[in-house]
């Protein structure tokens, strides 16, 4: 039976890049597990939306296979499955999530911060910080808390579920932002590549979803990946539109 030897953390398992130096989130950069940017996680909106378009369901077994846990277990079968996770906005509240936990989550998995200061990691700028913020933010909370990945053997026989997010509490009167992050996420740290996304390349393409989403994939990739063809942009985009339609956004983006 899979168990793990100590506690991790979110800077616990940051890549060292010198001596007594970690890569480490910033308002400037984020750092993410290769395989959240590499598989379409995160998506850019959809003008048109339907019931088949809400949910995703990614099969994640050929990047995520190396986890210890997966290994241990004898899991091949793991699935990422939840609500269409927006560029625009829930990119933004995990990243400020990412950043909280680099700060404030060094002991512990829980972690409390003021919700002015979360909206700030988030990107949010003063004028934005007010009830429609709340709600917003409240919106991408529970999308992230429902967004799970299954790690499963064959045929389901046995399993484990766990997700991006365990618990998200916030207190309007108090001033008062608490996460609970699931653990399993730190051990995709430590066994994924990681890779720093800087910020200010994201702000730059703000309500440009399918550009930005279009930017993490290719710094996702490996130094000398094979040439990127339309199909595999189109797959990792999940794009609904016809096909001529979306190779014209994905021109406009590339443009």
């Amino acid at each position: 039976m899979y168990k793990k030897s100590v506690d991790l953390s979110l800077e616990s398992v940051l890549v060292e890049i010198d001596e007594n130096k970690k890569l480490m989130p910033s308002r400037n950069a984020t750092v993410q597990p290769v395989a959240l940017m590499r598989l379409g996680l995160f998506l850019p909106s959809l003008k048109r939306k339907g019931k088949d378009t809400e949910n995703i369901s990614i099969d994640a077994s050929s990047e995520l296979q190396s986890l210890e846990l997966a290994r241990a277990e004898g899991y091949t079968d793991i699935r990422i499955t939840g609500p269409r996770l927006s560029m625009e906005t829930d990119l933004k509240v995990w990243v400020g999530i990412i950043l909280a936990f680099s700060k404030y989550g060094l002991n512990s998995s829980t972690i409390e911060l003021p919700f002015s200061e979360f909206a700030t990691f988030c990107g949010f700028s003063s004028k934005d910080k007010d009830k429609g913020l709340r709600t917003r933010l409240a919106d991408s909370l529970i999308r992230l808390r429902s967004t799970t990945i299954k790690l499963a053997s064959e045929k389901d026989r046995n399993g484990v579920v766990s997700g991006l997010l365990s618990r998200g509490k916030w207190d309007e009167k108090d001033d008062i932002m608490e996460l609970t992050a699931d653990e399993s996420l730190w051990e995709l740290y430590q066994f994924d590549r990681q890779v720093l996304l800087q910020m200010f390349i994201i702000r730059q393409l703000a309500n440009k979803g399918t550009a930005q989403a279009l930017y993490t994939f290719i710094e996702s990739l490996p130094e000398r990946p094979i040439p990127l063809s339309f199909a595999r942009i189109k797959r990792r985009l999940m794009l609904t539109s016809p096909n001529n339609q979306q190779n014209r956004v994905i021109n406009k983006a590339i443009d």
